[in-house]
């Protein structure tokens, strides 16, 4: 056995760990960074399986982890405001609908966030629409029928909507308007919470996506009985729209998108809109989507916020008409 003078075992022992961290360090660094997808409502609802599901399959197209982050709140203000205040280097995403993008922002006097400046759309991949629906423990089985057991029950009702200050709120406010009812719009933070009551025939209707009724609606523990939009919607063909039953006005139709903080490199940007485009491309990812009620289409970042500007513009027009005061 040859014996090294204790100088030289130290210097090999330290070359040898140097070797060791260094290649450590090389595995960290090699290690692909994740991406978070912010979602401002609680698990359960819509709005995150829809997360849920997108985010597995970009996972796959970016080859590094994708994560969703509830922060649930204020109609998602809370995750709003959680992605303008997050670095610009495209791993943190906010998947969100109309409501926070849109109408918050139009409602609310100091919502913390400025979409047009703070945020850069990544791409959209779907529309939808917003229904009413009836408990399971209410004798209704259609619109009309809804709105005459209410006037059996003097008239009053409350009606659950997702958060305040939303689209539901104000199609609450129109029906209310059109039939001569006394109708209050009750808010929850998120669908969740909701469809729980309504589950639970603590609340005899709600108003909300379609992607948050038609697992129930199916499986007949609630009743959709009336769906927003210019057609009826191939998910539940069975079901007419506002318009059909008289109420005009609310044809146009909300959309799910992706955002990033604004300064997000446009190469990052442009990466992170193809896995998008790509995991709705999947026929497995597309058909579960669909299945959910989403209109599966992908836009480009452009086409994402032109479709913005045009839904701000005509809801600008009700939310006035309404009346409503910033809160």
């Amino acid at each position: 056995m040859v014996v090294f003078p204790r100088s030289s075992a130290r210097r090999a022992f330290t070359a040898v760990m140097a070797v060791a961290a260094a290649g450590v360090m090389f595995n960290v660094q090699a290690q692909p960074a994740s991406t978070r997808i912010l979602v401002g409502f609680p698990p359960g609802g819509g709005t995150d399986a829809i997360a849920r599901i997108l985010a597995e399959r970009m996972q796959a197209e970016l080859g590094a982890p994708v994560v969703v982050e509830n922060k649930a709140g204020a109609g998602g203000q809370i995750a709003a405001q959680a992605l303008k205040a997050s670095a610009a280097d495209g791993h943190t995403l906010f998947l969100s609908h109309d409501h926070s993008i849109t109408i918050l922002p139009m409602v609310t006097k100091n919502p913390g966030y400025d979409s047009a400046k703070d945020f850069v759309p990544v791409a959209g991949f779907a529309t939808f629409v917003n229904a009413i629906a009836v408990s399971g423990g209410t004798p209704v089985q259609g619109y009309k029928a809804y709105i005459d057991w209410v006037r059996q029950q003097g008239g009053k009702g409350s009606v659950g909507i997702p958060a305040p200050g939303s689209v539901p709120q104000f199609l609450v406010q129109e029906i209310a308007k059109k039939n001569g009812l006394d109708l209050v719009a009750a808010p929850y933070r998120g669908s969740a919470p909701m469809m729980a009551d309504m589950l639970g025939n603590q609340i005899a209707a709600g108003v909300a996506s379609i992607p948050d009724f038609i697992e129930n609606h199916k499986a007949g523990k609630l009743r959709v009985v009336a769906v927003m939009g210019s057609k009826r919607q191939a998910a539940m063909p069975d079901v007419p729209t506002f318009a059909e039953l008289g109420l005009a006005g609310f044809e146009e139709v909300p959309f799910y998108g992706v955002f990033a903080p604004a300064g997000t490199p446009k190469a990052q940007l442009d990466k992170l809109a193809a896995s998008i485009q790509k995991a709705i491309a999947v026929p497995e990812v597309k058909d579960k989507l669909t299945a959910m009620g989403l209109s599966v289409e992908f836009m480009s970042s452009e086409q994402l916020a032109a479709r913005e500007r045009a839904y701000a513009k005509v809801w600008a027009k009700i939310i006035k008409d309404s009346g409503f005061q910033p809160q």
